[in-house]
């Protein structure tokens, strides 16, 4: 090769155009959303009400019920970190202990809401026809009562337990669960993978179980959040109107009721269980809105 073709040729690799190099792998992958702030805020304050009801009162000392007789009405401060009531008795020991009231009667409503909503909603929205409409009637009758009222009449002939009270408030939650999964499920029944499943003879029970209700199960859940805090607010003016717990049992509502003839003098009796009643129930709503946003964009 002569001098003038060697040039040539190392001038045209020079100048020749070079194929982009691929990006390096780790840079291709989608980063991780990362929680909002508020999301994370919510999360913690549910957590921490959540580990303070299951852990303190397994602590030595821990008894809402003793009441310190030296320190009536005494402010917060040192020992007392949320005062005490007209009776000594310690207040952050008693919200603590009303935290697990609340959260039992939530966990029971939703209990049962979930599970009667959702199974007659599967009903209702799979099989239409007479189903639909007989389970439509009942759910419809059972809206049209005055809930709160049936509750304090049901408690007064039964007496208070935290049983009696769940149980009753998840029946009322039952229509709106119902009317939830049954939506979800008439939508799902015109989606090709089960039109397809139908048209291959697939039986019914098996395309409720493998086909429809993993599509109803996020969106039910969902709306949980919206039924627990109905459950936590209703529990609290059961207890605030003297149909929850009996006294001395603490309860959010029945510790606030207890301190509202001293607001003067010891607003803290009312005001902490208030505020952590007020926070954990903003914080349920907040999680299910961003949940529900979260299913909306999805």
């Amino acid at each position: 090769m002569s001098v003038a073709e060697t040039a040539t040729t190392a001038t045209t690799a020079q100048t020749a155009p070079t194929a982009p190099t691929a990006p390096p792998v780790a840079a291709r992958r989608p980063t991780a959303r990362r929680p909002a702030p508020g999301v994370l805020a919510a999360g913690a304050w549910l957590a921490l009400v959540a580990l303070a009801a299951l852990l303190l009162p397994l602590l030595p000392g821990f008894d809402p019920l003793h009441g310190d007789f030296a320190h009536p009405s005494a402010a917060p401060g040192p020992g007392h970190w949320l005062g005490t009531d007209a009776a000594g008795r310690d207040v952050l020991q008693r919200t603590v202990a009303g935290a697990r009231a609340s959260f039992a009667v939530a966990g029971l409503t939703i209990a049962v809401g979930l599970l009667g909503g959702g199974a007659l909603g599967l009903a209702a929205g799979w099989f239409r026809g007479p189903v639909d409409k007989a389970i439509g009637f009942a759910t419809d009758l059972l809206m049209s009562v005055p809930s709160l009222i049936l509750v304090m009449i049901t408690v007064a002939l039964r007496g208070p337990s935290l049983t009696v009270i769940g149980s009753l408030i998840g029946l009322f939650t039952v229509p709106h669960f119902t009317r939830v999964v049954r939506a979800v499920v008439l939508s799902l029944s015109e989606r090709g993978f089960v039109q397809a499943a139908r048209m291959i003879g697939t039986a019914p029970l098996r395309i409720l179980r493998r086909e429809v209700v993993p599509h109803v199960a996020p969106v039910a859940l969902t709306f949980a959040f919206t039924a627990t805090t109905v459950a936590i607010v209703a529990e609290g003016s059961l207890s605030f109107l003297g149909f929850g717990l009996r006294p001395p049992e603490p309860s959010w509502g029945g510790i606030i009721a207890e301190g509202r003839t001293t607001l003067g003098s010891a607003p803290w009796i009312s005001l902490a269980p208030a505020a952590v009643l007020c926070l954990t129930v903003l914080a349920l709503n907040y999680l299910g809105e961003q949940l529900r946003s979260k299913g909306g964009r999805g």
